[in-house]
């Protein structure tokens, strides 16, 4: 049997599918933001002398990078107002959840690049008279920052495809607006297809921008 197509009757509802994708966009970069801050935290308490700061942030990613974030989505729905004594706002569980999520991968790329610096180049510096902060800054950041990129690049990639799973908490993204349009049209194979469309669209321009500052960054070493 021939599946007759029909993206007319579902394009109808095109605003919808520029309202998801909008607010897929605004959750990416809003989660991001959030999760650089995160991440930085928990790089420096990974870094630190400290072994409670140590262990607390080691735990916290753990916890975040071992555990599905739909999972994590509806715990913090669902879950967690009953340990708080209240409700929370499906929007904020979404980008509180999205936020702790790359944050703690955010983490582990700060750290490991910050690491990946040569101990010698440290004690170079404390030997002309640095400060750890102006060794930090001066020579380790720069260097550790051209090593982060790629990771961290791909890491933002991939949080905007991660979006697409707060509409199980009904925050009305582009996979819920495609499902909106589907249970208006009951055309789910046309309506899902406009979803991964926009999400090609959106994301084929990135990998490939990724892809070339990459190659790049190796280049130049």
């Amino acid at each position: 049997m021939t599946y007759n197509w029909d993206f007319h009757s579902v394009w109808q509802y095109y605003d919808l599918f520029v309202w998801g994708l909008w607010i897929s966009v605004v959750y990416t970069f809003a989660s991001i933001l959030f999760g650089v801050l995160i991440g930085f935290v928990a790089c420096a308490a990974r870094l630190s002398r400290w072994r409670v700061l140590n262990l607390t942030a080691r735990a916290y990613q753990e916890i975040f990078r071992c555990t599905p974030l739909l999972v994590q989505l509806l715990w913090f729905y669902y879950a967690f107002p009953l340990l708080v004594g209240g409700s929370i706002d499906n929007r904020v569980a979404a980008l509180l959840t999205l936020s702790l999520y790359v944050g703690a991968f955010y983490a582990e790329i700060f750290r490991s690049g910050i690491v990946s610096i040569d101990k010698g180049q440290r004690e170079a510096a404390a030997a002309i008279g640095m400060s750890p902060w102006q060794s930090m800054r001066r020579i380790v950041l720069p260097q550790a920052l051209k090593r982060m990129l790629p990771s961290f690049i791909n890491q933002s990639v991939i949080q905007f495809k991660n979006t697409s799973l707060v509409s199980v908490i009904s925050v009305a993204d582009l996979a819920y607006m495609a499902a909106v349009v589907n249970g208006q049209t009951y055309r789910p194979l046309e309506s899902y297809t406009v979803m991964a469309l926009l999400y090609i669209a959106m994301l084929l321009p990135l990998t490939q921008a990724a892809d070339w500052i990459e190659k790049r960054l190796r280049v130049s070493d």
